[in-house]
Formats: structure tokens, C-alpha cells, sequence
């Protein structure tokens, strides 16, 4: 099966999500949770991404996360590395009891598409209460669905908005993009079993993973280039994460990517919003009187959506 055909196959019977002036959606990609350990790429930014969440859960949006959430190449359990991020799966826990959580399985993470295994792992965790005085057994995220694709359904979707105007408003695709490599997609088991055995105690003392798109600079432009080619040969807008790399640009609003929460000094986003897209970094600054402070920035307002 070629990558064409396995992006094909991800929107196939794809959850569809209203696309309209009124929703608000932050688009979070390539988390890979890990377990505090030396390992645990997150952990630097922990804090970015905590107040981040926080800040999306009060101005109303809906989070999607896009995949690779959880390292769970590296790390067999994932109930450790919920037990050690346990206050990011609170706030996951507060959106998903609001109906404004969404979330899709990347390769790092394709485990979760195992509905007995996502069940088992996310119906629930111990959560200190109380002022720390006890700890007691919450529900997490019990039900969900662990999606490899997504369509936002535009509203004005193959409507001419104006008849002065040539642009025709899309549909948003949202998938990982890690179908466009046959080691990450159809044949992971292998890969999973490098990078758990191989690549990760060699990541230790230095040596980056050569196979993968995000760490390799060859591989991923051939990625990213299947992926624009899909979603213009297709006539759709596709978001996907992977190769860790933000894009958005407003003369190709075909292909755009979230970027991930494992840059040096920064996680970056997208935001919709009045029909807008965005790209968007968090990262850690300092005032005049040098107190440390979490900073959104926009870093490209790329298009609208209609």
C-alpha cells in the first residue's frame, strides 16, 4: 500500500467535527509524555505546555491532540507516565468532561488505537487530593476514542464566498502524517522495537535516531512532500505533526503543521479561531524587572477559512 493510499485509509470513516464562526480549536501535536526520566523529552516544557492547556481551557477552545502524545516506544507503561504528568492529564481530564477533547494516535503512540488498551489505561488514575493529604482514584478519560483522522466539516465548504473571489473555502484534514513512511506506519512493530532497544539507550549519550523524520533532515522534506502532494492533489487543507517542523503559510494553505512541545525553548500550536488559523509558540521570557513569565506568541496568522 503506498503513503497515498494510507492517508486515503486514515479519513476513511473519519470523525467529523463542526468547522464554523463560532469554533474554537487548538491543535497540539507530538507530545511524546515520557516518564521524568533523562529520556523524557517533555520534561522540559512541561511548564509551557501546563500553562498553555490552562489558557485554552478558559478562553473555551476544544483541544485536539494530533499524535505521539505519549512515548510509548521508549516506555512500556503508560500508567507511569500518567503518573508522572499527572497534573497535564487533570486539565486533559477537565476538557474531556466538557466535550472539548479529541485525540489521534501518531506512531509513537499507535498502541492507543487498541480500544481494550486505551479503556484499560485511560478510564482512570490516582490523583492527589485534598491538599495532598490523600491520594484517590479518578476518572481520566474513560470511553474515549483514539482517532487516526479527523475532518472539520467548513461550514461554506464549496461555496464561492464572493463572485469577485476565486477561493473556494476547504475542509481541514487533521491525521499525524506518519503514513507516509512504511517503517512508521505498516511496519512499527520493527521500529518500535529500534528505537526501544537500539536508539533509545544510544539517544543517552548522544546519538540521534537516523530514521526518524523529525531528527533527520532528508527524511523529512520527502515526507512533508507527500503530504502537501495529498492534500493538493485532494483539494483539502491538511494539519498533521511528525516531523516536528511548524509550517504555515497563507499562499499554500494546503499542508500545515503544528510543529510539537519537544523544541529546545518553545512548544508551538495552531489555533482556529472566527475562521482563522494560526501558528502560535509558547515559550519562557522575562519582564523588565526580569520575573520569568509564560508568553503566547503569534508567530504567522496564516489564512482564513473562508
Amino acid at each position: 500500500m503506498s503513503s497515498y493510499s494510507r492517508l486515503n485509509k486514515a479519513f476513511k470513516g473519519a470523525l467529523r467535527l463542526p468547522l464554523n464562526d463560532f469554533c474554537k480549536y487548538v491543535i497540539i501535536s507530538d507530545c511524546h509524555r515520557g516518564t521524568g526520566t533523562s529520556n523524557d523529552n517533555f520534561l522540559k516544557n512541561q511548564h509551557l505546555y501546563f500553562a498553555a492547556l490552562q489558557h485554552y481551557f478558559i478562553k473555551g477552545f476544544t483541544y485536539i491532540e494530533l499524535g505521539d502524545g505519549d512515548e510509548l516506544w521508549e516506555n512500556r507503561s503508560f500508567s507511569q507516565i500518567i503518573e508522572t504528568h499527572s497534573n497535564v492529564f487533570w486539565m486533559l481530564s477537565k476538557f474531556y468532561a466538557q466535550n472539548r477533547l479529541y485525540m489521534l494516535y501518531g506512531n509513537h503512540d499507535i498502541v492507543k488505537k487498541d480500544k481494550q488498551y486505551s479503556d484499560k489505561c485511560c478510564k482512570s488514575y490516582h490523583r492527589c487530593c485534598n491538599g495532598c493529604s490523600y491520594w484517590d482514584n479518578q476518572p481520566l478519560l474513560p470511553g474515549i476514542v483514539f482517532h487516526e483522522g479527523i475532518i472539520l466539516k467548513n461550514v461554506y465548504a464549496g461555496r464561492r464566498i464572493s463572485p469577485c473571489s476565486d477561493i473556494v473555502p476547504m475542509d481541514v484534514y487533521l491525521t499525524h502524517g506518519h503514513q507516509t513512511e512504511l517503517l512508521n506506519s505498516t511496519f512499527w512493530p520493527a521500529a518500535r522495537f529500534l528505537v526501544r532497544y537500539l536508539w533509545g539507550p544510544l539517544e543517552r549519550v548522544g546519538v540521534l535516531d537516523p530514521t526518524s523524520a523529525a531528527r533527520n533532515n532528508e527524511r523529512k522534506y520527502a515526507a512533508e512532500k507527500r503530504l502537501h502532494n495529498w492534500a493538493e492533489r485532494e483539494k483539502h487543507i491538511l494539519i498533521t505533526g511528525h516531523t516536528h517542523r511548524p509550517a504555515l503559510d497563507s499562499s499554500d494553505p494546503y499542508y500545515c503543521n503544528s510543529g510539537s512541545c519537544v523544541h529546545p525553548r518553545c512548544i508551538t500550536c495552531l489555533e482556529i479561531e472566527h475562521m482563522q488559523i494560526s501558528l502560535v509558540k509558547w515559550t519562557m521570557t522575562t519582564r523588565p524587572d526580569m520575573s520569568l513569565y509564560v508568553e503566547r506568541e503569534v508567530l504567522a496568522e496564516g489564512f482564513r477559512l473562508v
